[in-house]
């Protein structure tokens, strides 16, 4: 068969216009631009929390919900959604249970595809199916956590730079050296094979995303608080939680 310049090569169950499969680095911006559409974010707020509410009580009604926990004057998942939703075209919380605990937040709620909390993986494949379904202009989606307060605020545009170069590769944000699995842009194309490898017992993120090219972009410290912080600083126990809400009054009340 003769494959000519609009003759797409097939990795995976992604197309990539050939144009662009040599050395996109020599094509121009608006060429590369085609490769990418609005990107659907998702809020991945579907865990169990275990190590924030290890002790947790029975009659504590945020168990379970790190992200509903108050951080200053809002919830984290607030602070999450104020710094990604300018960043993006359409934004869903992905969370497992009873979604009117986010109302508050009037944004669509996605629940895992698969029972059983098997982790960050089926959350990014509800990503997909949604934007599949609610946003078909969409090719990629962002993930973040709902315990990453100080999301970087160019976040979006950074991994998107990185996909329109590399458009079937995942992209994952890095910082002090090291990835961070859950934050991230994700092809669309990818849904049927991840829904695949998830079936087949697949669960570590990495693992799945070195199947399509893993690249890491890489965010500098931020200053907030007047103190050097990782952009993508997690509260994901009480601890961290505690120096989040440190954090934030310093910002809120500088000395």
């Amino acid at each position: 068969m003769k494959i000519n310049a609009s003759t797409p090569l097939s990795q995976g169950n992604c197309a990539i216009p050939l144009a662009l499969s040599t050395n996109p680095r020599q094509h121009s911006a608006a060429m590369i631009s085609k490769t990418i559409r609005p990107c659907v974010g998702v809020i991945l707020a579907g865990g169990l929390s275990r190590r924030m509410f290890a002790n947790q009580t029975a009659d504590n009604p945020q168990s379970g919900d790190k992200g509903l926990l108050r951080l200053g004057t809002a919830t984290m998942i607030d602070h999450v959604v104020t710094r990604l939703q300018p960043q993006i075209s359409r934004l869903v919380i992905n969370a497992n249970g009873d979604p009117s605990r986010f109302t508050a937040l009037s944004l669509p709620v996605i629940a895992d595809p698969i029972d059983g909390f098997v982790g960050p993986l089926a959350g990014i494949l509800a990503g997909y199916r949604w934007a599949e379904t609610n946003s078909p202009e969409a090719t990629h989606i962002i993930s973040v956590s709902s315990d990453a307060p100080f999301l970087p605020t160019d976040l979006v545009r950074r991994l998107a730079a990185d996909a329109q170069i590399h458009p079937t590769a995942i992209i994952l944000a890095r910082s002090r050296g090291e990835l961070h699995p859950v934050i991230g842009c994700w092809p669309i194309c990818h849904a049927q094979d991840l829904a695949q490898e998830l079936d087949a017992g697949v669960r570590k993120i990495v693992r799945w995303t070195d199947r399509h090219g893993t690249r890491g972009v890489d965010f500098a410290d931020q200053i907030f608080g007047g103190e050097h912080v990782d952009p993508f600083f997690n509260a994901n126990t009480p601890e961290e939680f505690a120096e989040a809400t440190r954090l934030l009054a310093r910002e809120s009340h500088p000395r």
